[in-house]
């Protein structure tokens, strides 16, 4: 015995009784006694007549589709000859005319899937049923039907006759004659019910057929088969079928699609594959049961064990489960086939978070994916101008992504966001992927907006666990030491580069255990500042690999030296500049410097104006509240005060709404306003932020 394809049910053959029906067959036979009643087929168009239609069922066989069982007029049907159309043989005559049914369906993606039917294969099966039903069929008795009818077989008999001539396969079963006898009974009496595996067992079951549930990761059409990569809960495997030569089986099967497939196992060139004689598209409590085994399973299969933090950080420690969290989201996206793009802040802190998750992850895609660029075509990593995720950003992903999907069948990818898209002004952002399906993680070291949290799949923020700071790194590189714990020795010293004060005591021992003291680190940390900035929307990969993970005693850490020393070089230059140009202005009663970056630095050149006022404040924090730079129409602010950029933007904007004064990118304390309204909006903004010092 077998069982149904669709349910399972203990059966003779692929389909029960009961959902016969919901499939539709390919006919392989050459005699219309071979047809079975009830069932559904694929047909052509072969002519028309004034009572109905000449289908042809198969290459052999023709039966009249009578107007009567049209749902339409004959004369408005929109058919030419040759077009495919979908009919139930309703009945099968003595004199070999077959008496056709209208399908409501017609269109093969309406069924729930194609089975062959070939009565070399199950032949007894075949007659038998066609015996049962033929005495209670329908019967016409136009003599024109049963002259055209026996006309149309005669030819395509003789038409059979020829094509199978040069197979010789009647000579074949004739003298393997004792030999099918001898089979027979071990194919109807003694089979066993097809076994259901997983993926991962059919390296046991070469050479049987067994049947496999899974989801459709893609679809491919070669100059022979269509091959489908199908996907369950423990791997991956491509399932061939054949309808001929470059011709697309099973049309009505597309990508996400679940299914059930049987067929059997072989071995090609070394590699599982499944020679597909069934496929049903499930649907409804099917589909949902095996989607939540697939769910389940791959949770679990993605999910790490809790590590060690790579040092002591109490910020790390506090979203211990969050990072698990984020692990888990990119693990599952390297096992589904899904690509990880990692979208990145231009910044030092930025490249070097981004560069632990592409160091941990990289491995993982090389093992999934075999082919020689799979590590840049399943992994992206691409810097964001600053750190909010505006939908300019958006668009061009979104843009991206559909057009891969498009093109060549990707999958739409897993985003994570690093020292970025954590406040609320990247929400658009991150709804425009969310109407495409897209995930999301968010890894951010600064204060985040709650709103975020319910926008992403998973979300690492100290400041929502009332964590002190760190930097994007440390959470990174623990992210990263879950993703793949055999790359943690190559993380030891990515932390304490993003630190460009004030190290953490744990990251720098660690750091000076992977051999890279202070001076490695600070000139490693400028050198990748400073090529952070040229070029900023590239991911540099090879050069920051060459710059973070150089071998001791190699000639590339020369080059962090080097390129050190011309950020020093720079940022000096201007140093000197801007304080030379520093405002000194008391703000109730607080010290702010101010500067008008417009006028005092070098347009379009190293340093950026973050990075300068960084470095600026460093040096004047202990005489001064806070240092203020004033460009063209943005200002940034620099302090160690508690200070809410948004609040001071509000309060300003009470005294002066001609200012256009917008708190865009807050999280990294830029202000945006009009700057035909400049000195406006520079008044208001000191005197605002004199009240939040």
């Amino acid at each position: 015995m077998g069982s149904c394809i669709i349910c399972g049910t203990s059966v003779d053959g692929r389909i029960c009784e009961l959902h016969e029906e919901d499939v539709v067959f390919e006919f392989r036979g050459n005699q219309p006694g071979q047809l079975s009643p009830g069932r559904y087929y694929r047909g052509s168009v072969d002519g028309f007549a004034e009572f109905g239609v000449f289908v042809d069922i198969g290459d052999s066989v023709t039966g009249l589709l009578h107007k009567s069982e049209l749902d339409q007029r004959l004369e408005s049907l929109d058919w030419d000859a040759g077009d495919t159309v979908f009919v139930q043989v309703q009945n099968v005559r003595d004199n070999g005319n077959v008496d056709l049914g209208w399908s409501i369906r017609q269109d093969e993606s309406e069924f729930r899937g194609t089975l062959i039917d070939d009565p070399d294969q199950d032949g007894a099966q075949l007659k038998e049923q066609t015996a049962e039903t033929e005495e209670d069929g329908p019967v016409r008795t136009s003599a024109a039907d049963t002259t055209s009818s026996s006309a149309r077989d005669e030819a395509g008999t003789e038409q059979a006759d020829e094509s199978s001539e040069p197979h010789e396969e009647p000579e074949a079963d004739t003298g393997n004659a004792s030999a099918a006898e001898e089979a027979a009974p071990q194919q109807t009496d003694e089979q066993e019910e097809t076994p259901q595996v997983t993926i991962a067992e059919l390296d046991g079951y070469i050479g049987d057929v067994v049947r496999i549930e899974g989801e459709v990761v893609t679809a491919r059409q070669t100059s022979g088969p269509t091959v489908f990569e199908v996907r369950d809960e423990t791997s991956t495997v491509d399932c061939a079928a054949f309808k001929e030569a470059g011709v697309r089986a099973y049309p009505e099967v597309s990508e996400e699609d679940i299914v059930r497939i049987e067929g059997e196992v072989e071995k090609r060139r070394g590699e599982l594959q499944v020679e597909t004689e069934a496929l049903v598209v499930l649907e409804d409590d099917e589909r949902d049961a095996v989607t939540e085994r697939m769910e389940d399973a791959m949770v679990k299969r993605a999910r790490p064990d809790a590590v060690e933090p790579l040092a002591e950080d109490p910020a790390v420690e506090a979203v211990t489960e969050p990072i698990r969290d984020a692990a888990t989201a990119i693990r599952r996206a390297v096992l589904e086939g899904r690509p990880v793009v990692v979208r990145h802040s231009a910044t030092a802190d930025g490249y070097v978070a981004g560069v632990a998750i592409e160091r941990a992850t990289l491995p993982l895609v090389r093992e999934e994916h075999q082919n020689a660029d799979a590590e840049y075509h399943y992994f992206d990593r691409r810097p964001l101008e600053g750190s909010v995720y505006d939908m300019d950003d958006a668009t061009g992903d979104v843009t991206g992504m559909l057009s891969n999907r498009q093109r060549h069948g990707e999958k739409l990818p897993l985003f994570v966001f690093v020292a970025a898209a954590g406040t609320t002004e990247s929400l658009d952002g991150l709804e425009l992927l969310d109407v495409y399906g897209a995930r999301r993680v968010v890894v951010d070291e600064r204060v985040v907006d709650e709103e975020i949290e319910s926008e992403v799949d998973a979300l690492v923020a100290p400041s929502l666990a009332d964590a002190p700071g760190t930097t994007a790194t440390a959470l990174a590189a623990n992210i990263a030491a879950h993703v793949n714990g055999d790359v943690r020795g190559d993380l030891r010293h990515l932390p304490a580069v993003s630190f460009w004060e004030n190290t953490p005591e744990g990251y720098a021992d660690i750091a000076a255990e992977a051999g890279h003291d202070a001076d490695d680190v600070r000139e490693i940390r400028e050198a990748i500042a400073l090529e952070a900035y040229y070029q900023s929307y590239e991911d540099k990969r090879e050069l920051i690999i060459d710059l973070l993970f150089a071998e001791t005693g190699e000639d590339v850490p020369a080059l962090a030296e080097h390129i050190s020393e011309q950020f020093r070089a720079k940022m000096n230059t201007e140093l000197e500049t801007a304080t030379a140009n520093i405002e000194n202005r008391t703000v109730d009663g607080e010290t702010v410097l101010v500067l008008d970056t417009d006028s005092y630095t070098h347009q379009y050149e190293f340093p950026p104006t973050d990075l300068l006022l960084d470095a600026l404040y460093r040096d004047h924090r202990d005489e001064a509240a806070a240092v203020v730079g004033f460009d063209t129409d943005e200002a940034y602010v620099r302090t160690d005060a508690d200070v809410d950029v948004r609040a001071v933007v509000e309060d300003a904007r009470a005294e002066a709404p001609e200012a256009g004064l917008d708190a865009r990118g807050a999280r990294e304390g830029r202000i945006e306003y009009l700057a035909g309204e400049r000195a406006t909006a520079r008044d208001t903004l000191l005197a605002a932020l004199g009240d939040h010092l």
